[in-house]
């Protein structure tokens, strides 16, 4: 399964969750913490600790793997930003 967005890795915690037969309270118990996280992350809470998103991906044997892609050619570059450039800037009052 690819996660993309925080719903996704929730929504695979939640599944993986019933397949073990495990309602909230147990998973709680399993990872350390209160039931009141487990269904934030199973609702897609986007900053869950991320040290107890790995537990909990333990706890309920999920594996994580990290797949890199190559860059495409159509890239596209962030121009750099001098911080210094714009406090002075604000500094003198000009736009």
């Amino acid at each position: 399964m690819l996660i993309r967005t925080p719903a996704d890795l929730g929504a695979l915690i939640r599944g993986r969750r019933k397949e073990l037969g495990l309602d909230q309270a147990g998973l709680a118990d399993r990872i350390g913490v209160n039931r009141k996280w487990v269904i934030g992350i199973e609702h897609g809470r986007a900053r869950a600790e991320l040290g107890i998103v790995l537990r909990a991906l333990g706890a309920l044997g999920i594996r994580l793997d990290a797949i890199t892609d190559k860059p495409s050619a159509k890239s596209v570059s962030v121009p750099s930003i001098n911080i210094d450039d714009i406090v002075a800037t604000a500094r003198k009052g000009k736009p």
